[in-house]
């Protein structure tokens, strides 16, 4: 049975690890897990319901056999609007020259003068003076006429242009919607196998993670539901956004050209904050490790880029590319573990319990009066472990919002609640049924001092806060916490 490991323990920041053909392998994904991959991520903007179906049972084959725990993401597409093919292979755009962009052209009939564009309607939501962005920012289009299926533009950054690469409109204001017909369609996939995550792409507003979750519960799914935000309608609507996600993504890439390049990094800090602040787990994604998509080591750069979302408090980051069609997956997974490890290695990213931000403001539930109490205890006393007896793994998510140094121990007996606390920072899941542990509280404390021991997480006669609530097997009962000392007495 997956259990927690020593990759985990040693740092709070959570590792997403994207699989793909480079972990197709068992083998290979089993040595990734190992190596500290907390949660994996299926992308399903590329290959098949089918393919997602195999990669995810190789993905919990691969969890039993590493002895882990794992969650398991699924990044719906989205709205991605990309241009359709080229007939003799890639082109070359030369700045000053004329480029067509035509809705109605046959997918694989592009030349160096036209392309194909898959989102029909486009031209509505471009004017002539608009600057359109191709293959992440790489090639810049600025808008001459706009007809009822066809953009005229001209070239003012050039280079090498291959099938299906991205298409944005600088600042935004595309109109296709942020859920698509196949992304009902993997909603119905993630509800039926039981995924923990699903991230939606392109959000603009409340309301499209509002429609996710609800089509989520139809299909009887119980996934989280992630916020990517990568539109410049979501900067707008952040704060609406983060309120109604269980976790928010920052992803740097469709972001990164919608919004500027140069405001990519205060950004990312904003988003951060604004997460944290609002008790929401966030993720920073996109090229965190590029270059080890083809070399064994990153660079200074992405080291520094990593350090520094762990000290700006991100739960977790993500590697796309690197794992997913990489040569070294493994390798990528254990350098974002040691960079993670030596950042944390720093008091600026072991920020202490401070005041609550509005003065008079009422806690929304006793488990977040108890993770308040438990984190100031935890920083004022000489404690080994906070140990969470949880159903739901919502108190342990509370802990994690507010920050200790001191490692909390989710147990529970709900392999889904195991699999969901993965990607909390600092939270660690540990099996454990209460049901079994005896009918008397001392048999209970007899048990979970056992468990810790057995684990090698504690030693005699160590301080523990151990929170619980009155009924086991209720979601949000717990209402109490204790000081215990370790003894098998």
């Amino acid at each position: 049975m997956p259990e927690i490991s020593a990759p985990s323990m040693l740092r709070r920041t959570k590792i997403v690890a994207t699989v793909g053909p480079a972990t197709d392998d068992q083998e290979v994904l089993t040595q990734m897990i190992r190596a500290g991959a907390d949660v994996v991520r299926l992308n399903a903007s590329h290959g098949t319901v089918a393919d997602r179906l195999r990669r995810l049972e190789m993905v919990r084959a691969a969890a039993r056999d590493a002895d882990r725990s794992v969650g398991v993401l699924l990044d719906l597409g989205g709205p991605k609007i990309r241009i359709e093919g080229f007939s003799d292979g890639p082109v070359t755009l030369i700045e000053g020259a004329a480029f067509r962009l035509d809705t109605r052209l046959d997918p694989k009939a592009g030349t160096v003068q036209a392309v194909g564009c898959a989102y029909t309607e486009l031209p509505r939501d471009v004017t002539a003076g608009d600057t359109l962005l191709l293959n992440d920012g790489q090639i810049v289009l600025d808008v001459e006429r706009v007809g009822a299926t066809t953009i005229d533009t001209r070239v003012r950054v050039g280079g090498e242009l291959s099938d299906r690469k991205g298409l944005n409109r600088q600042g935004g204001g595309i109109s296709a919607p942020a859920l698509s017909a196949r992304d009902f369609e993997d909603i119905k996939f993630a509800a039926t196998h039981g995924i923990d995550y699903v991230a939606v792409s392109f959000a603009r507003s409340a309301a499209d993670i509002i429609q996710a979750r609800t089509l989520v519960a139809e299909a009887g799914g119980v996934a989280r539901i992630v916020a990517k935000i990568e539109r410049h309608e979501a900067i707008d609507n952040l704060g609406e956004i983060i309120d109604v996600s269980d976790v928010v993504m920052v992803a740097r890439g469709d972001l990164g050209v919608e919004m500027g390049y140069a405001e990519l990094t205060g950004l990312q800090k904003t988003i951060i904050q604004e997460s944290r602040t609002r008790n929401r787990v966030v993720i920073t994604a996109t090229q965190m490790m590029e270059s080890m998509i083809q070399n064994p080591v990153p660079t200074r750069a992405e080291v520094s880029d990593v350090a520094n979302a762990v000290m700006d408090g991100t739960d977790a980051v993500m590697l796309s590319a690197e794992t997913a069609a990489g040569r070294y997956p493994v390798k990528a997974v254990q350098a974002m573990a040691q960079v993670i490890e030596g950042a944390e290695k720093y008091q600026l990213t072991h920020p202490r319990w401070r005041q609550r931000a509005v003065e008079g403001q009422l806690f929304k539930g006793t488990e977040e009066a108890i993770a308040m109490a438990v984190t100031y205890i935890a920083n004022h006393m000489n404690l080994r472990a906070v140990v969470a007896l949880t159903e739901s793994g919502e108190t342990p998510l509370w802990m994690s919002r507010m920050r200790s140094d001191i490692p909390v121990y989710a147990f529970t007996k709900h392999e889904a609640t195991r699999r969901r606390v993965t990607l909390y920072r600092g939270v660690y899941p540990v099996i454990f049924d209460v049901g079994a542990a005896g009918n008397s509280i001392a048999q209970l404390y007899r048990a979970l001092f056992t468990r810790l021991l057995e684990l090698r997480l504690v030693e005699l006669n160590d301080l523990v806060i151990l929170t619980k609530g009155e009924s086991y097997g209720v979601q949000g009962g717990t209402n109490s916490m204790q000081i215990l000392k370790v003894a098998l007495d």
